[in-house]
């Protein structure tokens, strides 16, 4: 008998993947956590029924989410990382020497464990010594901490259950006042295909708070439709000035100093939905 894991992406569209063994499943305080090994993706972690990471492709999302801005910003040496619990994100940041300090806040003491367990090569950096692994909840943290961090990024799931307070006004409000003067944040921000008004949403709400906003996409084959996108917001620094040549050397399968501008060059309907 053949075991088959289904997410369903929309009420009419999923996608599948054939399962070779299940390692944990378990409901957390907060959320519905399963780890599995999947014949084509390798070891996933998902989350109330959702995709957050595989071993074959969370290369894409993590580097998406840490470089743009870290090469953005000319002194990213704080950075918080919301969400991110399998440490990912923590992963791609450790390969900048200007952070001095990475500090990452899940809510989910769980996702953590887990990851360090059963997918090292992602959750690999989380006990480096320029490392914080704070368990506690996102939201209150960026409101208890003004004027702190030269980089925040939201690795959070899609804007269901917990996380829904990520998608807030009031949270980017929150990040406005917890990045120092020059600050820059960046946010996952879901797909253009089944959540054209989430993307919206934030867009709009970014652009009433930060006076540079910059979405970009990405290519992630187990996220709905495949084209995820990001948006940054900065106070100064535009993600649009950084000169390909500046842009330091370091170990990606993704992410490159050509590809840095590229990703800001959206499909017609993508740029329509952020006009």
């Amino acid at each position: 008998m053949e075991l088959w894991y289904t997410e369903k992406q929309t009420d009419s569209f999923g996608i599948t993947a054939k399962v070779k063994e299940t390692y944990v499943r378990e409901q957390t305080d907060f959320q519905d956590l399963s780890m599995i090994e999947t014949e084509e993706w390798g070891t996933m972690l998902t989350l109330d029924g959702m995709v957050m990471t595989t071993v074959r492709d969370e290369f894409v999302y993590h580097e998406m989410v840490a470089h743009p801005a870290l090469v953005t910003h000319p002194n990213p040496e704080y950075v918080l990382v919301v969400g991110g619990g399998d440490g990912g994100v923590i992963r791609e940041i450790m390969k900048h020497p200007k952070v001095k300090k990475a500090v990452l806040v899940d809510i989910d003491g769980k996702v953590i464990e887990y990851s360090k367990k059963y997918l090292p090569t992602i959750a690999g950096e989380l006990d480096n010594p320029r490392v914080e692994v704070i368990v506690n909840d996102g939201y209150m943290h960026i409101h208890d901490h003004k004027n702190t961090y030269d980089v925040i990024m939201v690795d959070s799931t899609e804007p269901v259950g917990p996380a829904v307070e990520l998608f807030s006004k009031g949270f980017y409000q929150g990040i406005f006042d917890a990045l120092k003067e020059d600050g820059i944040f960046v946010a996952q921000t879901d797909n253009p295909w089944f959540k054209a008004d989430l993307i919206q949403t934030v867009n709009r709400d970014v652009k009433e708070i930060f006076p540079i906003v910059r979405v970009y996409s990405a290519n992630i084959p187990t996220y709905p439709s495949g084209l995820w996108t990001f948006t940054m917001g900065s106070k100064k620094h535009d993600p649009l000035q950084v000169e390909e040549s500046a842009i330091p050397e370091f170990p990606t399968k993704y992410y490159t100093p050509r590809l840095h501008s590229a990703a800001f060059v959206l499909p017609k309907f993508v740029e329509d939905l952020i006009k």
